[in-house]
């Protein structure tokens, strides 16, 4: 019986998981395009702060440090995706974003997205709130998130790891090509002066030395004693352990497969990547990214 029931949960799993669809020239799933209006008509205010990654980039990582820097330790322990809502998700297990963000209590807001650069709601511009993005090496990230979309039952089935890598180099995944991603917000912040782009392999290096560039990006101060209580809350196997941060509460991600926060590492990318499939990774990389002035790191 065991068998059959785990069987027939797989089977149901993979006809409720939502399929890709280009949506305006990016892959998307109806979880993050159901909302549109209202996404796209939220209003920013100044003082907001916009947390900006392509999936599986340390999302969770700077939105801990952003709130540990503003709120400090809360008196009632709120789950991250309450305190840094998700803008742009729609589903009913886990709610609207946009009404999640409208009804923060907290001044400056923290909100989260994974939107493409060119899909981020216009008053984020107007009211020039401060943006933080933070990106990932490709290697990483896809490895990264092609743990998260097994385990994940709100993203497309993943299938195996050489189809998903394909995938992964034309772009269909959802919130589309990592390339354009990190390339196109890194051209935003030549012209749009309050983005700090952050690199997760920066952050891992030396997260002090990264907190204090954020620190200088947001004009805060904090004191030598809040700033090393901050980089040993937010240490990856402290968050990991941590119910609040590591979303073990969501009730659409299955632990049973894999951890939310799985290594946190830099280089895992060469436990999953064949030789052959480095050497494709890498030519294919070339004739993508073009601008010499954007350059990652795929091991520390």
């Amino acid at each position: 019986v065991n068998e059959f029931s785990e069987l027939s949960v797989k089977k149901m799993d993979a006809i409720l998981r939502p399929k890709l669809f280009d949506f305006h020239g990016v892959s998307m799933t109806k979880f993050f395009t159901e909302n549109w209006e209202n996404i796209q008509n939220f209003q920013a205010r100044p003082d907001d702060i916009l947390i900006a990654t392509y999936p599986k980039a340390g999302t969770t990582w700077v939105s801990n440090i952003l709130d540990l820097l503003y709120f400090g330790q809360r008196e009632k322990p709120i789950p991250i995706y309450e305190r840094v809502p998700f803008l742009e998700i729609f589903h009913s297990a886990m709610g609207s974003g946009v009404d999640l963000a409208d009804k923060l209590p907290t001044s400056p807001r923290l909100i989260k997205t994974h939107l493409p650069v060119q899909f981020v709601p216009k008053s984020f511009w107007e009211q020039k709130s401060r943006i933080v993005y933070v990106a990932r090496n490709a290697k990483d990230n896809v490895v990264s998130y092609f743990h998260f979309d097994r385990m994940n039952k709100i993203e497309p089935e993943p299938g195996d790891w050489s189809s998903y890598l394909q995938r992964f180099k034309q772009g269909e995944m959802v919130f589309g090509s990592w390339y354009d991603h990190v390339s196109n917000w890194w051209k935003k912040k030549q012209t749009y002066s309050n983005l700090h782009y952050m690199f997760f392999e920066d952050m891992v290096e030396d997260t002090g030395r990264e907190i204090d560039k954020l620190c200088s990006f947001l004009g805060l101060t904090p004191s030598v004693e809040e700033k090393t209580r901050i980089v040993g809350e937010v240490h990856f196997d402290k968050m990991k352990k941590d119910d609040m941060a590591n979303y073990s509460t969501v009730p659409v991600l299955n632990f049973k497969i894999s951890p939310f926060m799985r290594k946190g590492k830099v280089g895992d990318w060469k436990n999953h990547f064949t030789v052959a499939q480095n050497e494709e990774f890498d030519e294919d990389y070339k004739t993508k990214m073009k601008d010499p002035t954007l350059q990652f790191r795929s091991k520390i």
